[in-house]
């Protein structure tokens, strides 16, 4: 299983500034996942906005799953159309400025105000995982060989750092409200606007110093989207070829279903099942955000040695300790321990399952096969949450069941990562 490579160093052509360019895009996007997504307006929807009716938790899960399916249908095509008109920089900007748009709306959303909630939840979820898929085809441009898993577990560990502003700004601003005895209704909706500002202003970097290094293909202006069709459905028939790629593909599907159930519904867990307040969940989320950069910069580093497989099945097991650990916390140290256990697993995985889908994609199908990537991980997004909102709601609000049967899908993700082979896979991609 292992998967070290056999090339060396970063491209020549980009620069450490260059690099640090593109790692401030994780930077920048990752406030809005760990506010919007995974500790502060996830909970509050639940509880405030749709008044922790039994069916709110799964409206939430639902709206977060038909985002991520338009994401899905759409991401190997924006991919494939990027690859032929050398647009990634540009479409990366029309993506963030979405996310930033309709997640500074998200302050207008009240208590009941449920169909706007979802409207506005959707499409911001929409820009920001487009932008991400988009973004992630320019690592193997800037980085190569050895060099993809350490630039990788950069933009991964400044990710958390971002995130961990992000939330510091929300949470200084949610202690002073509540010590006014301000309610959520009145404090939640500037920490939408605190996000959208950080993620506006630390996005610039990346377009100030990231490169298009791609070159526009032959194709007529009115052919784009029949070529990108015929690019993604060349891909998909000609998937034999790539068979390392195809079931690395697959088994993220399983083992980033849980993933994304656990990071979506992370407050919400806490407080339902945990009894915490707003307060609580943002200083839990600043502490794993903490855990989660260490554990992507030292795995970072790691995995160029391990191996990107082993890697990956290492922090597999730990996530699966980490499912049983939250599944037995009756009490608030334990569950502190689950949860940045969680922190160092997230990191950890998600640097090395992005390094591995540039150690398998052919160099001229970047943007393409990390659509794939991105239609893989966004399958994910709607299987781990749906199965967790249903679990919770056909056993009445049993969020410790729920995160059980979701933590199935890290042992489904261990079998299917057994049977790749990396160096097999590295070979069918360095093929014409």
């Amino acid at each position: 299983m292992s998967s070290r490579p056999q090339t060396s160093g970063r491209n020549d052509d980009a620069s450490p500034t260059e690099v640090f360019g593109w790692a401030m895009y994780d930077f920048a996007n990752s406030g809005y996942t760990t506010v919007v997504i995974t500790a502060v307006f996830n909970a509050y929807f639940v509880s405030a906005v749709a008044g922790n009716r039994p069916w709110a938790t799964f409206a939430w899960t639902l709206t977060l799953s038909l985002s991520y399916a338009a994401i899905m249908l759409t991401a190997p095509l924006v991919g494939a159309w990027a690859d032929l008109h050398a647009a990634k920089k540009r479409l990366l900007a029309a993506t963030t400025a979405g996310c930033v748009a309709f997640t500074a709306l998200l302050a207008t959303v009240g208590p009941g105000e449920v169909a706007l909630a979802i409207v506005l939840v959707a499409a911001s979820n929409l820009f920001f995982g487009t932008g991400e898929n988009i973004v992630a085809a320019f690592l193997p441009e800037i980085a190569r060989g050895p060099a993809l898993g350490k630039v990788s577990g950069w933009g991964w560990s400044l990710g958390y750092v971002g995130g961990l502003l992000t939330l510091g700004l929300c949470l200084a601003y949610v202690t002073h409200a509540q010590a006014q005895g301000e309610p959520a209704s009145a404090f939640v909706p500037v920490t939408m606007l605190i996000t959208s500002v950080v993620f506006a202003l630390a996005s610039l970097p990346t377009f100030l110093l990231l490169r298009e290094r791609a070159e526009p293909q032959a194709a007529g202006r009115g052919r784009a989207m029949r070529d990108a069709y015929a690019r993604v459905l060349h891909t998909l028939r000609h998937a034999a070829q790539y068979r390392d790629l195809r079931r690395f593909l697959v088994c993220l599907v399983f083992y980033q279903a849980g993933i994304q159930a656990v990071v979506t519904i992370a407050a919400v867990y806490a407080e339902q099942a945990m009894g915490f307040t707003t307060r609580d969940s943002i200083v839990l989320i600043l502490a794993v955000n903490l855990t989660a950069a260490v554990g992507a910069f030292a795995f970072g580093h790691v995995q160029d040695r391990l191996g990107h497989v082993r890697t990956i099945g290492l922090t597999l097991v730990g996530w699966s300790v980490t499912v049983a650990l939250a599944w037995f916390a009756e009490t608030r140290p334990l569950f502190w321990i689950a949860a940045n256990l969680a922190g160092l697993c997230l990191g950890a995985s998600q640097s090395a399952g992005r390094a591995l889908v540039g150690y398998l994609s052919p160099k001229d199908r970047l943007a393409e096969f990390f659509g794939l990537w991105g239609l893989a991980v966004k399958l994910s997004s709607i299987l781990g949450p749906i199965t967790y909102g249903i679990a919770s709601w056909v056993s009445l609000g049993n969020h410790r069941l729920a995160m059980l049967v979701t933590g199935c899908y890290f042992i489904v993700g261990l079998v299917l990562l057994a049977g790749i082979d990396p160096e097999r896979g590295r070979r069918a991609a360095r093929q014409p």
